[in-house]
């Protein structure tokens, strides 16, 4: 299997797709890298599965365009855009082999038979299952069948792989470790990868940029760290991990931060949302993650937000201690903290006063 391939560049323009009066996929525009990561996500129904369909091939649009390598594959038939394919339920054959499913590609595309068995055997040696070429799809596990179902994307030397909800129907341990084969073998192929998923930690985790679709349109696109930091809205921090979200009005601007009063009762301090600058008694939506918030320990901090809550729930879960909180006005919130013996657990109806960093507080 040759190694740096340049993978392709996907360019889709004010992309649609109806279905009867269901508008599914609405004005998507994208552009994405020669050997991207990119990943769509979103819950059912967002329009991720339907756009990948049409950048496949397999739905036509009703308006817009989708190019590759800078040429309209509008009308193109899928088998002539050499793209390589993985779905969530493998599609492989049963009656063949191993060997014989990775090879299909091969053989549609007339390639001779010492060429194909070496291509065949590299590529079991990617994909780590060297030696099970003569076994049958049922005599494989679940993550073996996956593996196979990749092998026969790849073989064929695509500059493009799509990839459907690929782990989806494997258990968490292997989906996660699986998850670290998916990226090692991009850093291997060089090759342009479109992901699709619902699963926010599976996109964190692979991707180097993530496309977080909603009711057909891309809501935010960016770096995983960026959308995970910096939300563009409530369905996006809620979506991508857990978030707390308190409203407030807007009090005043200090420098690069906004105060915004009458957060459950509290003054709190937020990063100002970057061209979308809310004014001074605008009503605004606080947005913080559980897991940047702590309880205190007495230190003060300039750049320390600072609320009284009541534990009103201790849960815990291994490695973290998740808590339900009762701000002063009954606000629920959610605070996780690592677990460890020298950690005090909090008591139910304890009152306690937690922090988080001002920079950690974002406009939504």
């Amino acid at each position: 299997m040759p190694i740096g391939i340049n993978g392709a560049v996907v360019s889709l323009w004010q992309l649609k797709k109806d279905f009867g009066q269901v508008g599914a996929v609405r004005d998507v525009s994208l552009e994405i890298g020669a050997g991207e990561f990119l990943t769509l996500l979103g819950p059912s129904g967002s329009g991720k599965s339907t756009t990948l369909m049409m950048v496949a091939g397999f739905e036509t649009p009703t308006g817009g365009d989708i190019a590759i390598d800078g040429k309209s594959v509008i009308g193109v038939s899928p088998h002539r855009r050499n793209i390589g394919m993985v779905f969530q339920n493998y599609a492989l054959f049963p009656h063949l082999t191993v060997a014989a499913n990775i090879g299909f590609p091969l053989k549609q595309r007339g390639i001779g038979r010492a060429e194909r068995d070496r291509m065949i055997k590299n590529t079991l040696d990617l994909v780590r299952l060297p030696g099970y070429g003569d076994r049958y799809p049922r005599q494989l596990s679940g993550g073996q069948q996956q593996r196979v179902a990749l092998a026969r994307a790849i073989v064929f030397n695509p500059r493009l792989l799509l990839m459907d909800e690929p782990l989806g129907a494997l258990d968490k341990q292997l989906r996660e470790s699986l998850q670290l084969e998916m990226r090692r073998l991009h850093a291997d192929l060089s090759i342009t990868f479109i992901y699709v998923t619902h699963d926010q930690e599976e996109a964190l985790t692979m991707s180097d940029r993530i496309a977080v679709m909603n009711e057909g349109h891309i809501v935010q696109l960016g770096r995983p760290e960026d959308l995970y930091d910096r939300p563009c809205s409530r369905f996006v921090a809620s979506f991508l991990g857990e978030s707390n979200f308190l409203p407030g009005v807007v009090h005043s601007f200090q420098g690069d931060s906004i105060v915004v009063a009458d957060c459950a009762g509290t003054m709190l301090r937020a990063v100002t949302p970057s061209g979308n600058e809310p004014a001074v008694g605008q009503k605004v939506v606080l947005t913080m993650r559980p897991e940047r918030m702590k309880f205190a320990n007495g230190i003060d901090s300039p750049n320390c937000n600072r609320m009284r809550a009541r534990v009103t729930e201790a849960i815990f879960a291994g490695e973290r201690c998740r808590y339900l909180l009762a701000a002063p006005d009954g606000t629920a919130m959610v605070l996780k903290e690592p677990s460890g013996a020298a950690v005090r657990r909090r008591a139910v109806g304890e009152m306690a006063e937690i922090t988080w960093s001002a920079a950690d507080t974002v406009v939504v």
